[in-house]
């Protein structure tokens, strides 16, 4: 697992992200809800991975996500503010999508 601090643009980061997201917050489907978590120390964290196999092994077969480029990023931190990117974590079991949304 890596913990990257915001400023937005850390150059380490892969050239695009896998996010988890909630599903579709629209009924035309063009709008996911990306999901944060709350870190131990009270920070909001953006939580992705560096692959789809990542995403999977991490969060389960079943986790919605989006593709997005890094160079989007600080829309993204615009839109859904958060303190810190963990990249490549394993979700808690409860917190792991079990069943297929659709």
């Amino acid at each position: 697992m890596h913990v990257y601090v915001v400023t937005v643009t850390n150059p380490n980061l892969p050239s695009a992200l896998y996010l988890p997201t909630g599903g579709f917050t629209q009924a035309d489907d063009t709008a996911a809800s990306i999901e944060l978590r709350n870190t131990d120390d009270g920070k909001v964290a953006l939580v992705a991975f560096s692959s789809l196999a990542q995403l999977t092994d991490c969060c389960g077969k079943n986790q919605p996500w989006v593709l997005v480029s890094t160079k989007h990023l600080p829309k993204l931190h615009a839109a859904r503010p958060y303190d810190v990117i963990v990249l490549d974590s394993p979700l808690p079991n409860g917190l792991q999508h079990t069943g297929a949304l659709v």
